[in-house]
């Protein structure tokens, strides 16, 4: 899961019309927090509705790390930074299925409440593991974030462990992964709490 950070870039100036072409840290920021809001809480009036289409228009046909860039540096306690750690772990099982599969089932036997809380079927195959974090991912919009949040924080959680214990494991990625399991879980403390911003 390791990735080398970067400046994000827009991703097209028809995605927000006021920011074209606009490179400042600070306005790709606000405009990952807007898109983050508006996917995670859903549109509240027609510019939202509008956005909801012109992103999702921008991830069919440039792919979902085109937005995703934008909160590539949110912190872990936002709502952008949240959607950042759920498309890494999308993109990563998505690119090694297997992988995520073997990690997992190597994990599971070590963090059984994890298992239960992840909710892949048993015995977890690549197309399962994919399903699931499809499943997570997809739950963002609506009232249940915290309990995808829980459900990504048990996966990773569990795969983290899981590495940590292969005799071909990186140990450091596999910190990496259980450090972003507590940081799903502590976010989605947060959003039961008081709401993720």
């Amino acid at each position: 899961m390791s990735r080398n950070f970067h400046r994000p870039m827009l991703p097209g100036a028809e995605l927000f019309e006021s920011l074209p072409e606009q490179t400042d840290p600070a306005e790709l920021a606000a405009a990952g927090h807007r898109v983050a809001t508006v996917l995670v809480r859903g549109p509240r009036d027609a510019d939202d509705r509008d956005l909801v289409d012109r992103v999702l228009h921008l991830a069919d046909s440039e792919g979902l790390g085109a937005i995703a860039e934008l909160w590539s540096h949110a912190p872990a306690d936002t709502l952008a930074g949240c959607l950042w750690r759920l498309y890494l772990l999308r993109d990563w099982v998505h690119r090694r299925p297997d992988l995520a599969a073997r990690e997992y089932a190597a994990g599971k036997i070590h963090a059984p409440v994890h298992e239960v809380l992840a909710g892949v079927v048993d015995p977890p195959g690549p197309a399962e593991v994919v399903e699931l974090v499809d499943t997570v991912v997809r739950g963002i919009l609506g009232q249940d974030f915290d309990v995808a949040l829980d459900r990504a924080a048990s996966f990773a959680h569990i795969v983290g462990v899981g590495r940590a214990q292969l005799d071909d494991g990186d140990a450091s990625s596999a910190a990496r992964l259980v450090d972003m399991a507590a940081q799903l879980r502590h976010a989605a403390d947060l959003e039961r709490s008081t709401g993720l911003h």
